[in-house]
């Protein structure tokens, strides 16, 4: 006997929409997500606490004169350039005092004195040298430095006064002219 009802077709598993399994999937995305977001977060962060340093930013030395707010005690740098004659080390020890002055110029010729107990960069008695300081402003009116930096001299910065006037030339010794 035939019958002119059909039975349903049976629907294939992977097109059952099965609410359980749905929130499942939402879920492990969900926590993907927040996982991946947190893990982002927590590398960001390290990143920005292994360098605090390297954002910091410096003053020149008029500059940080010129602002009572500077002179607090706060850790800034400061920077300029080694005032002629002003380098002084007591005996053989590593405690040395010197002065800053501005890099530029046209500087008003203010002088920053400051104190440093370390050893000296090798480019920091060179006259092309910016020197960056790195410490606080003490009451007694001295910049203490905890660390010294000193950018090195550009190759191609004026060396007037330094070397003879014809590169192609030999130099003459004295015993020669004899």
């Amino acid at each position: 006997m035939a019958t002119d009802q059909q039975e349903p077709a049976a629907v294939p598993p992977a097109m059952e929409t099965d609410p359980a399994a749905e929130s499942s999937g939402s879920r492990v995305k969900l926590r993907l997500i927040l996982l991946g977001a947190a893990l982002a977060l927590a590398v960001g962060f390290m990143i920005y606490s292994a360098f605090p340093g390297n954002v910091r930013y410096y003053l020149e030395v008029d500059e940080f004169l010129g602002g009572a707010e500077y002179q607090d005690g706060q850790v800034l740098r400061v920077s300029g350039k080694l005032a002629p004659d002003s380098f002084y080390r007591e005996g053989a020890g590593t405690q040395a005092y010197f002065q800053l002055v501005d890099k530029a110029e046209n500087g008003s010729g203010s002088t920053l004195p400051a104190a440093y107990d370390g050893v000296m960069p090798d480019l920091f008695f060179n006259p092309h040298s910016e020197i960056i300081l790195e410490g606080s402003y003490g009451n007694e009116g001295v910049f203490h430095a905890d660390n010294i930096l000193v950018k090195c001299p550009s190759k191609y910065q004026s060396l007037e006064g330094e070397q003879p006037a014809d590169y192609n030339s030999p130099a003459v010794s004295p015993a020669a002219g004899a």
